[in-house]
């Protein structure tokens, strides 16, 4: 398969950019991109006109962004967390979500091709992310993107419904009739798990802020619980199969563990690897974790005869693909509080980091 790059120091349109002659894919050099060069506030982000576009892999897909959210972990990386992974790569290119159309595809790529629309989202250790004009992703990272939506409400979607998706179907397991507990069902992550196990036929509750209660319930929840006002314990009914908990300090840990059923499982995104790596290095970090993770496992089944699972995500390709069809169905969106410019970048992660809006952030990108 022979490549050709297109010499260019800034984006052009597709029709200029990305072609396709018999076997022959020709993409740009370089482009805009956010680096990170350093750990730090927003004040280190920098966006820069002529980041290098590296030759794909047979199996990646070139994409044109359009739209790419601001996920929790972006702002947690660009303020040093997962540091023992990361420094070394400095600089690094934030972001997860991406929405746009496809410029280019590598030699093994079968199930999409120049100028679909798509959306996906990277693995969370991903070096290069989509914080650019041109991102890369292999082809079980995206997806036609569900053509009842604008590229940013797509990219809102697919890290934080995959997230979701990874604990409810192939950690848990859900199934049609199991009562399923959110712990902070306002946020991303939270509100994609509510809407995917109405979907699966489940009975849900959840806790979040007085303001997430009206939408919650219009999610499908059955009850929501203000946790600011009311006792969650005393106010939540009953035992549940499953427990996602999204805000995974040790009250929320506690509640949730002895609120399931034996045999049931309980998920925090809390996941202790990256900090302990950052704390020990990762030659002893990594283990500690693995310890630490093993030993919960076996405390919470000898205890409360329960599953004990962190939970992180992962591409998916039958996940995402699902997480399509749900959103084409109306049966699952994440709302857009706000969106800015990608050369407002420092902006928006202020935005984030004071809690001036909290719902979700979108970088649009022309």
């Amino acid at each position: 398969m022979a490549v050709f790059k297109l010499q260019s120091l800034k984006p052009r349109p597709i029709s200029e950019l990305s072609m396709k002659v018999g076997s022959i894919r020709c993409y740009v050099s370089s482009c805009r991109a956010v680096l990170l060069p350093r750990f730090g506030g927003p004040e280190v982000l920098e966006l820069r006109p002529d980041v290098p576009v590296p030759d794909l892999k047979p199996n990646e897909v070139l994409v044109r962004a359009r739209a790419v959210s601001i996920n929790p972990l972006d702002t947690r990386m660009r303020s040093g967390y997962g540091r023992s992974i990361f420094e070394p790569l400095l600089p690094l290119i934030l972001g997860r979500d991406v929405s746009g159309e496809v410029a280019a595809v590598g030699a093994s790529v079968k199930s999409l091709t120049v100028g679909q629309e798509v959306f996906g989202a990277l693995h969370p250790t991903a070096v290069r992310g989509t914080y650019a004009d041109y991102a890369i992703l292999s082809e079980d990272e995206l997806s036609p993107k569900p053509a009842s939506v604008t590229h940013v409400e797509a990219s809102a979607i697919p890290f934080a419904a995959l997230t979701a998706w990874r604990a409810l179907i192939s950690t848990a397991r859900i199934t049609e009739g199991q009562r399923l507990l959110v712990i902070g069902g306002g946020g991303a992550v939270g509100f994609s798990a509510i809407q995917i196990a109405v979907a699966a036929g489940c009975h849900v509750s959840t806790t979040c802020g007085n303001q997430s209660i009206d939408r919650l319930m219009a999610a499908g929840a059955e009850q929501a619980v203000d946790y600011t006002s009311e006792d969650i314990e005393s106010v939540i009914k009953g035992k549940f199969d499953a427990v996602l908990d999204t805000i995974g300090v040790p009250e929320t840990e506690r509640i949730g563990t002895n609120l399931l059923n034996r045999g049931g499982h309980y998920m925090t995104l809390q996941g202790e690897a990256a900090a302990l790596s950052d704390r020990y290095g990762l030659p002893i970090g990594l283990p500690v974790a693995t310890a630490v993770l093993f030993k919960k496992r076996i405390q919470y089944k000898s205890s409360h005869g329960i599953e004990y699972s962190w939970i992180y995500m992962r591409a998916d390709s039958e996940g995402l693909h699902e997480i399509r069809r749900l959103s084409e169905a109306g049966k699952l969106n994440i709302p857009v509080e706000k969106t800015f410019p990608i050369t407002q970048v420092r902006e928006a992660h202020e935005a984030k980091d004071k809690k001036v809006i909290l719902g979700k952030i979108v970088l649009e990108l022309d």
